[in-house]
């Protein structure tokens, strides 16, 4: 038996490789696998066996057949959770640093979703099967709160919510430089890099979805030998794009600390650190089952916490909104 899988090519996605774009998607394993299913005549692009050198075009149509053996099989595995809020509706979880929230290319085990499935047989399925109970995700290297649905409803209903933007999702963040004002918005829309399909960029194609993002100044720390200081923000997000909080503190100038993709890759003024230094600390909304509001918090993990020990001698003091978060923050 085989299975089909069919994908709309979005016009940030033109210009890929055929077999790179199938690598990318989570559809198979593998770009290798995309390789040689291509090599078989069984994928079709607008109805036609594709090429093994075929470039793709916005609004094209890719159609996948897969047999059993080609096709991802999720497994659980036996991953530990840090589970801060569960019924039978809703997980809200602390994720890890370095975990991948579901499969994708280069990553076809040891995902977020391998845990959920060794933890519960009960996720929502209207994200797809490679991706069962997801309702938002997290960056590999981004720690923090998130929500997973165990049914169908529930996955639709915060879904919903999302776009509505009535959860509240806020970040604590670390950035080169001394940014002045205590508040401010970043309304900057994003697209996929025109070259380097990896990357986010603010863009003004037509095709960029709007982005935005707020911040408040929580504390500021003085420039040293190798940095030109620092700043500890927290950012709201009203859209969740993709990299949306790295790209919008890059484009003002201002990269997240430790980020391998936006940051200044410098050893010494990211203080050792090789991840972003972002976390998601808050996360609110109403229960879409019993209405109950769930306001959860998750203190930064010890690697963050410390570097902000680290910095300590250099602050130039505490914001009003420095005063009522880092309390929260801090183990």
């Amino acid at each position: 038996m085989s299975e089909r899988f069919s994908h709309n090519v979005r016009a940030d996605e033109a210009g890929m490789r055929l077999d790179l774009l199938l690598g990318q998607l989570g559809v198979l394993p593998s770009r290798t696998a995309a390789q040689r299913l291509i090599a078989d005549g069984s994928v079709r692009v607008n109805g036609v066996i594709a090429t093994k050198r075929h470039t793709t075009r916005s609004g094209e149509r890719i159609e996948v057949f897969v047999s059993d053996d080609e096709a991802p099989a999720l497994k659980a595995e036996p991953i530990p959770l840090d589970i801060r809020f569960e019924d039978g509706h809703v997980i809200v979880l602390s994720k890890p640093s370095g975990l991948v929230v579901h499969p994708a290319h280069g990553h076809a085990s040891g995902t977020l979703v391998h845990a959920l499935l060794a933890h519960t047989d009960e996720l929502g399925t209207q994200a797809g099967e490679e991706r069962p109970g997801i309702v938002h995700r997290l960056d590999k290297d981004t720690s923090g709160l998130m929500m997973v649905a165990k049914d169908d409803e529930t996955q639709v209903a915060l879904s919903e919510a999302l776009k509505l933007r009535t959860i509240e999702r806020r970040y604590i963040t670390l950035v080169h430089g001394y940014i002045a004002p205590d508040t401010g918005i970043i309304d900057a829309p994003l697209a996929r890099h025109p070259r380097d399909r990896t990357r986010m960029d603010v863009s003004d194609h037509p095709d960029a979805k709007q982005s935005v993002t707020t911040f408040r100044v929580l504390e500021r720390f003085m420039a040293g030998t190798h940095d030109d200081g620092y700043t500890l923000v927290e950012c709201k997000l009203y859209t969740g794009r993709t990299h949306q909080i790295r790209v919008h503190m890059r484009y003002i100038k201002h990269p997240v600390v430790g980020d391998p993709q936006y940051g200044r890759k410098h050893p010494k003024a990211d203080m050792g650190l090789t991840r972003q230094f972002l976390h998601a600390y808050r996360l609110a909304f109403d229960h879409p089952v019993t209405g109950e509001r769930i306001d959860l918090l998750d203190p930064l993990p010890p690697d963050l916490a410390a570097l902000l020990e680290r910095l300590e001698p250099e602050s130039m003091g505490r914001t009003e909104a420095g005063d009522e978060v880092v309390r929260l923050v801090m183990p």
